[in-house]
């Protein structure tokens, strides 16, 4: 199945490697990206807008209909960020957009990108559990075809790509060790992109997606296309 899909967080680690995968994809028709500052991408499939308020996407709703998937990567660290701040960004702006894609794109597919350990009962001690589970609640709970929560831990970046945080780069010699230690804590980037490929394509049966539905997925994905 063709996909036509739109994404934010393209400025980011996992916006940019989930871009990287849907451009690099021959199922993935069109992409068009939403960001306050240039991705810095050029690719025969891709559209950028530029807007700077995602508060509201009234101005640039005429660009916004006729796409199949959105897979919103867009978000900040909860390191020193005000519970207040992050959750404008976290869930206001995520909650801004998703609603205005649920309105215009009724049969699209969502994907959002949470975190593991996101507490969807919004009552855990950590702030960002909070407004994680607050967000994909409220996402849930829109007009979609289907939905689902994305929720990676540790990450291996893709090689090549610019926005890899640090701390993963100075990680990326040993995950592949981590990930035999650990397999219910690390996916890679491709992984998420070509995850989040596959339920747009074929939906999942959870709506939460764990590290290893997210490796699973992403095999499904790999498998179709060696056909």
């Amino acid at each position: 199945m063709s996909i036509k899909a739109i994404i934010t967080g393209s400025t980011g680690m996992v916006g940019e490697g989930v871009l990287h995968e849907s451009l690099n994809h021959p199922d993935v028709e069109s992409v068009l990206v939403i960001n306050r500052s240039t991705c810095g991408v050029e690719h025969s499939k891709l559209t950028e807008i530029i807007h700077s308020d995602f508060s509201d996407f009234t101005s640039i709703e005429s660009e916004l209909s006729g796409y199949t998937a959105a897979f919103l990567c867009m978000g900040i660290t909860s390191f020193r960020a005000s519970e207040e701040l992050y959750t404008r960004i976290t869930h206001d702006m995520t909650l801004a957009l998703a609603g205005t894609l649920a309105k215009l794109n009724p049969d699209m597919t969502l994907c959002y990108v949470s975190g593991a350990g996101t507490d969807d009962t919004e009552q855990g001690r950590m702030m960002w559990t909070r407004v994680k589970g607050k967000t994909e609640n409220a996402l849930l709970k829109l007009p979609f075809k289907e939905a689902f929560m994305f929720r990676p831990a540790l990450i291996q970046p893709t090689k090549g790509l610019r926005n890899a945080y640090l701390f993963y780069k100075l990680m990326n010699p040993i995950i592949p060790l981590l990930r035999k230690l650990f397999p219910k804590q690390i996916s890679s980037l491709e992984e998420i992109g070509l995850a989040m490929i596959q339920v747009a394509q074929e939906g999942s049966d959870k709506q939460r997606i764990e590290v290893l539905d997210i490796v699973g997925l992403a095999k499904k994905q790999s498998d179709k296309g060696e056909l």
